[in-house]
């Protein structure tokens, strides 16, 4: 039996937080699970036996409140979710610990480049793997060839992502922070989009699982796991090139059968527990990678299974 933790997830009002929060529930490691988000106003109160509200990472008291409560609450380990509380703690260093508590995220290489749409692209690029081209839109005269796709440069998720048919389009999408985004090449989605779970230990063991997936209201709504040798390839080029240690969510499109990378999240994804269904456990292989101990291995053909993404509803 291995030793059970206080564990704290961050973030977790969330689709992704509310999936880490069911996986620990019946995880052997977990002794005590504690959620906080900076609302009380989404289901994760259901779901973490000890739920609360915090602090933004803007307010000048987080880190310390945050501290504070890791100390009062015996906290062994804590997962942040939300992608600007990642950034936050990786512009500050805070990527090991907080208090006495071990983090659990993705290394430093892999949260910077993952952070930043454009730097995305010119690492992939310069690394040589297969991308669509990718401008900062500050920096475009012209555009030849619609559609585009028009994203913030910093942003998560699929907000602020747009397929721009017209340059009237692009113009009014970005009259007001064109900073912040990039124009990319358009990949047709008829050979399939592709969301890819990658895990590297501590070791250098990797790990991957790869679905072929249908968006519904911008969320993966439907997925079958595939198998395919190319992309399988790349993946774990991918995360030896990114220095990684834990887990991330790569994004892709086949163009002319060549696989290529249009997103990189360095953080779980929100099919975390589709893939924990299917016995790919990277939240349970990054506990005990943190922990040092030897990865578990729950593994099986899962080739051709299929997820369905569905609600719940909760009252009080």
């Amino acid at each position: 039996m291995n030793k059970a933790l206080n564990i704290l997830v961050t973030g977790c009002g969330g689709d992704i937080g509310q999936s880490l929060g069911k996986i620990l529930l019946k995880s052997e490691f977990t002794k005590n699970l504690f959620g906080m988000d900076i609302s009380n106003k989404n289901a994760a109160q259901f779901i973490f036996p000890n739920f609360s509200v915090g602090l933004r990472f803007t307010d000048e008291k987080y880190l310390q409140q945050l501290e504070a409560f890791v100390e009062g609450n015996n906290i062994d380990m804590v997962i942040p979710i939300a992608e600007p509380e990642l950034r936050y703690f990786s512009e500050n260093n805070h990527l090991d610990h907080i208090g006495n508590a071990k983090m659990i995220t993705a290394s430093a290489k892999a949260l910077e480049i993952g952070f930043d749409k454009y730097k995305t692209a010119q690492f992939l690029k310069a690394e040589g793997f297969p991308f669509p081209e990718t401008t900062l839109a500050k920096d475009i005269k012209t555009i030849a060839n619609f559609p585009v796709i028009l994203k913030s440069r910093t942003g998560s998720g699929s907000k602020d992502i747009y397929k721009v048919n017209t340059i009237e389009e692009f113009l009014f999408y970005t009259r007001h922070h064109i900073e912040d985004y990039v124009v990319q090449e358009f990949i047709t989605d008829m050979n399939g989009e592709f969301t890819c779970g990658v895990f590297r230990s501590s070791k250098g063991e990797i790990r991957s699982q790869i679905f072929k997936r249908e968006l519904h209201g911008g969320y993966s709504g439907y997925g079958e796991v595939v198998e395919n040798e190319t992309i399988t390839a790349l993946l774990e080029h991918l995360a030896i090139k990114l220095d990684l240690v834990g887990s991330i969510n790569v994004q892709l499109r086949l163009s002319e059968n060549t696989p290529k990378v249009f997103e990189i999240n360095p953080r779980f994804s929100s099919t975390v527990l589709f893939r924990h269904l299917f016995g790919f456990e990277d939240l349970i292989w990054s506990i005990e990678d943190k922990l040092g101990l030897e990865l578990s291995d729950n593994r099986r053909s899962s080739v051709g299974k299929k997820f369905y993404k569905g609600y719940q509803e909760y009252t009080n």
